[in-house]
């Protein structure tokens, strides 16, 4: 193990609080993905009060693509714009839950996603006066 000191401009660099890189390399690795990947990362970055704050968010959301698709990622983020939701862990649960679908099939009044059940132990409409 490293003892503290050892990488002076490591240290220097978590002493001040800077880091390096840019915000250009998630909106470069979204634009790649599609247009909704780009607008969900530009929000991100833009409602933080510092975008380095946003910075890994938009890295880990990039980093969906690879186990679950990029049609599956840029429909998540479209679908993440929609509601609102502006976090990874929103991102990630709407592919979990392939809440997605919704959005990529064009079915956006939340109806039911097959044909009306037919059960003895379902009331009709005629049992409501």
């Amino acid at each position: 193990m490293a003892a503290i000191g050892s990488r002076p401009m490591a240290n220097a660099a978590m002493r001040t609080g800077r880091r390096t890189g840019s915000s250009a390399k998630p909106h470069e690795l979204a634009v790649a993905i599609g247009a909704n990947c780009a607008i969900l990362v530009e929000v991100i970055l833009r409602d933080r009060r510092h975008p380095e704050q946003g910075f890994r968010a938009c890295l880990g959301i990039m980093r969906l693509a690879k186990p679950h698709g990029a049609e599956r990622l840029e429909a998540a983020c479209g679908r993440a714009l929609e509601i609102n939701a502006r976090s990874y862990a929103s991102v990630k649960s709407i592919l979990q839950n392939n809440l997605e679908r919704s959005r990529r099939d064009g079915v956006k009044d939340g109806s039911a996603d097959g044909p009306a059940i037919s059960h003895a132990n379902i009331r009709g409409a005629g049992y409501f006066h």
